[in-house]
C-alpha cells in the first residue's frame, strides 16, 4: 500500500450539519501515538467539561491514550466487534458493541440475500468474543458513567463505519450530554454518514484516494490484549486511580 508524505484535509470537524475549514495534516502518520497527540489538539478546543474517553480496541487504544493524557481524562475501552458474512468473514454486514445490540447494514444484507436470523451463529459466536474481551480488559470493573458527560469515541480509523456506529448507539442509549466521534483519518463517505450518529465529528484527514486505514501509518502493528490492559493500567496510574 502507498505510504507516502502528502497533505491532506480533515472532511468533518464540526458540529454536525455545520462546517469548519479544514486544516491540512502531514500524512502519513508515524504511528498511533502521534495521530492521536494530533488528533487530541484538535479537541482542546471543543472546552469539553468532565469528558470520558471511550476508545475501540485494539486500534484505538493508542490513540485515545493520548487524547485522554491531554485532556486529563479517564479513558476506558468499549469493546466492539465486526458480524461477517459467514463465506466471506472478512466482510462485515454489522457490528456489536457492548451494551448495545446489533447494528446490520440493511442494503447489504438485501443484497446478499440475508436476514439478520441467517446470522444468528455468527452474532452469538461474536458476542461470545465481545465478553472475553471485557473480561480481558476490564475484569468486573463497569464502564464509567455515561449519562450527562461528554462522551469522546476513539478509534485509528475509519473505514465502513460499521464498528463505530454500533459503538456511537451504545454510548447514546447510555445518556452523555455530547456524544464525539474522534479519528485520525477515515473514508469521506464514511466520514459523511458518521455525522448522524455522533453530535461532534472529528477526523484529521478524509483522502482521496483512502482505501484502508493502515495505508496511512508507517508503524500500524497488530495489537495484542496485553498492550491494551498495558494502556489501561498506565492511564489510571497517570491519574492516579489505579487499583
Amino acid at each position: 500500500m502507498p505510504r507516502r508524505p502528502a497533505s491532506a484535509e480533515s472532511a468533518a470537524e464540526s458540529e454536525t450539519g455545520s462546517g469548519t475549514e479544514a486544516r491540512p495534516v502531514r500524512l502519513p502518520f508515524t504511528d498511533r501515538a502521534e495521530a492521536g497527540r494530533v488528533l487530541a489538539g484538535r479537541l482542546v478546543p471543543l472546552g469539553l467539561d468532565d469528558p470520558v474517553v471511550l476508545a475501540l480496541p485494539r486500534g484505538g487504544v493508542p490513540v485515545g491514550y493520548e487524547v485522554a493524557r491531554r485532556l486529563d481524562a479517564p479513558l476506558d475501552v468499549l469493546v466492539t466487534r465486526k458480524i461477517g458474512y459467514p463465506p466471506q468473514p472478512e466482510l462485515g454486514v454489522g457490528a456489536v458493541a457492548e451494551g448495545g445490540g446489533p447494528v446490520f447494514d440493511a442494503g447489504l444484507l438485501r443484497r446478499l440475500g440475508l436476514g439478520e436470523d441467517d446470522l444468528a451463529g455468527t452474532l452469538a459466536a461474536e458476542r461470545a468474543e465481545l465478553d472475553r474481551r471485557v473480561r480481558a480488559y476490564r475484569g468486573d470493573r463497569p464502564l464509567p458513567g455515561l449519562a450527562g458527560r461528554p462522551v469522546i469515541v476513539v478509534d485509528d480509523g475509519l473505514a465502513t463505519g460499521g464498528t463505530a456506529r454500533a459503538a456511537l448507539r451504545a454510548v447514546r442509549a447510555g445518556g452523555p450530554a455530547r456524544l464525539v466521534l474522534a479519528v485520525p483519518v477515515g473514508a469521506a463517505g464514511t466520514v459523511r454518514d458518521m455525522e448522524a450518529e455522533a453530535d461532534t465529528v472529528v477526523v484529521l484527514a478524509a483522502p482521496s484516494d483512502f482505501q484502508a486505514v493502515g495505508q496511512w501509518f508507517v508503524d500500524f502493528r497488530q495489537l495484542t490484549d496485553a498492550d491494551v490492559v498495558a494502556a489501561l493500567d498506565r492511564a489510571a496510574e497517570q491519574r492516579g486511580t489505579a487499583p
